[in-house]
């Protein structure tokens, strides 16, 4: 049993004191091992640039990226180099320097983005824009100007053409109206009479309230039924019975907006 015990300890010592291999060996100036070829640095080197060789049958970022999957490894690092501060002008291609990749470029036009990148300038061939019929603020108040444009002369001239064009209208008589064009004249009636609404100006035999109301629903206004009114017989005759007060105005009918444009 002593026998095995340290057997078990002789093959546990032996086990410590090999040397574990080192996965990633230090690298770099001054590392490696001293019997080094050039060649084998070179490949080192290559492999700290390019990144780890991948295992035998595995997928590469550059067949994925040539499906169209993720990112693209060979132009990541151009472009984000070539990336410009923000406000800088569009390129060519009409996308801004600087965008993400996979943003499809904006169609800008070329003599555009030849203008914002360049300016306008002045020559013979941009000239400025002449002003023609400019309808901005008169000169009337410029004496300097009002002398070189006109004189006195000219302004007689002028006042004389303009007395010569005026002419006076003078205010006719209205044309006589045709009889039946629409029925009596409520507003010349208005204008005729004097007395107040509800005043007894008409004798009525067996006046009827509420036959006058129910008459008078049947028209659309008051002016239509003193119209009727008039061409029945009214003032005088009450044939429709809608003047059962006798004041001479049908459906309570008032001619004192009429009066008021008289004045009286």
């Amino acid at each position: 049993m002593r026998m095995f015990v340290i057997g078990a300890a002789c093959l546990a010592l032996a086990a410590c004191a090999q040397q574990a291999p080192v996965s990633n060996p230090p690298q770099g100036v001054g590392f490696g091992e001293p019997g080094e070829s050039a060649a084998v640095r070179a490949e080192r080197a290559r492999q700290l640039q390019t990144g780890p060789a991948t295992a035998d049958g595995a997928i590469t970022l550059d067949e994925l990226s040539a499906l169209g999957i993720g990112a693209q490894p060979s132009r990541a690092g151009a472009e984000m180099q070539t990336a410009a501060a923000p406000g800088a002008p569009l390129n060519a291609t009409g996308a801004a320097d600087g965008m993400p990749p996979g943003f499809p470029p904006r169609a800008v036009d070329p003599a555009l983005a030849a203008g914002r990148i360049g300016g306008l300038e002045a020559s013979p061939t941009n000239a400025a824009p002449v002003l023609v019929g400019n309808t901005g603020l008169s000169n009337e108040q410029d004496f300097d100007a009002v002398s070189a444009q006109r004189t006195i002369e000219s302004d007689a001239e002028r006042q004389a053409r303009l007395a010569a064009s005026y002419q006076v209208v003078t205010p006719g008589a209205l044309p006589d109206r045709a009889a039946g064009d629409a029925g009596p004249n409520i507003v010349a009636y208005a204008l005729q009479t004097t007395n107040a609404v509800g005043q007894q100006v008409h004798r009525r035999f067996a006046p009827n309230a509420n036959r006058a109301a129910r008459t008078c629903a049947l028209y659309p206004s008051a002016e239509a039924a003193q119209r009727d009114f008039l061409a029945q017989g009214g003032p005088e005759r009450d044939r429709l019975g809608i003047d059962p007060d006798g004041d001479g105005f049908a459906c309570r009918w008032d001619p004192a907006p009429f009066r008021a444009l008289r004045g009286g």
